[in-house]
Order: C-alpha cells, then sequence, then structure tokens
C-alpha cells in the first residue's frame, strides 16, 4: 500500500468574471466528485474544505487510486489534484523541501515537475513508527511555502 498527500489542491474561482456567483455549483461539484472517488475505493477521500482544496491523505493502491480518478474524471473540478507547477511554484517547492528536511524528514525528495509535491511512496521514514507524525508536524510548519508551491494549482 502507499499513502499519497497532496495539500493545496485547488477547486475553481468562487465567482465568474461577469458577477454570477458559481460557488454552489463549484461546490456541488466538489462534493459528487469527492464521493464518487469514495464510491470507487478511496474512503478516506474528504471534501474540499471551505477554501474549495482538497485536503488529504490516501492510502491506498496506485492501481484503486488511478482507477477512482479515472472513474470520476468527469466530475473533476477543473484544477483539482493538478502537479502542475510553473517557475515561482517550483522554486517555492523547493524551498517546501528543504523546509521539510530541516523540520525532521531527512529522506524528503526535492519536488519533481509533473509529480505531486508530497509523494510518501518516495519517503522511506513515512512507514515508519512515527514517521507520518513527524511529516505531518514539518508540514504544519512549512504550511506557508506548501501554500505558495501549489497556488494556482
Amino acid at each position: 500500500m502507499i499513502a499519497l498527500l497532496c495539500t493545496g489542491c485547488k477547486n475553481v474561482p468562487a465567482e465568474t468574471e461577469s458577477g454570477g456567483n458559481t460557488t454552489a455549483t463549484n461546490r456541488d461539484q466538489a462534493v459528487k466528485f469527492a464521493a464518487c472517488i469514495r464510491e470507487h475505493g478511496v474512503p478516506d477521500f474528504p471534501d474540499a474544505n471551505a477554501k474549495g482544496e482538497f485536503v488529504y491523505a490516501i492510502s491506498v493502491s496506485p492501481s484503486v487510486w488511478t482507477r477512482a480518478v479515472g472513474a470520476c474524471k468527469a466530475l473533476q473540478p477543473p484544477g483539482t489534484l493538478s502537479t502542475r507547477r510553473g517557475p515561482e511554484q517550483q522554486k517555492a517547492g523547493l524551498k517546501f523541501a528543504q523546509c521539510i528536511r530541516d523540520n525532521g524528514v531527512k529522506d524528503f525528495p526535492d519536488p519533481v515537475k509533473g509529480e505531486p509535491l508530497i509523494d510518501t511512496t518516495r519517503i522511506p521514514s513515512t512507514s515508519t513508527n512515527g514517521g507520518m507524525t513527524i511529516l505531518s508536524a514539518a508540514m504544519q510548519t512549512c504550511r506557508a511555502l506548501l501554500d505558495a508551491a501549489a497556488a494556482g494549482q
């Protein structure tokens, strides 16, 4: 089994340029997407938070995750689960990785473009006793850098 963590995966903007409010539509789409992911084998996938972000920790095999996302693709809000980062986001991602290492997760890798900022399959220490607790504490300490790295995703 693997655990994949992604924080700051954002939903679409809450308002349109015409001034119309699409908050209900966006929220409805995000709720349906999260429910679909859960129905397809990822029972711990949460609903989006008040900011429209999915903050989650998943402990499923890669095949289960891929199958769930594929089955729910039509419901996926634009921009969610994105791993694309521009140059400024990548720079912030590198600072985030260093901050995590400085705060106890010595094997935390630098982010690779096109891959999640946090992928516990690439962090051996997270499978040790207390490893996820140390990572969670480091993430809280480094939250501002994580937010900068995930901005616009």
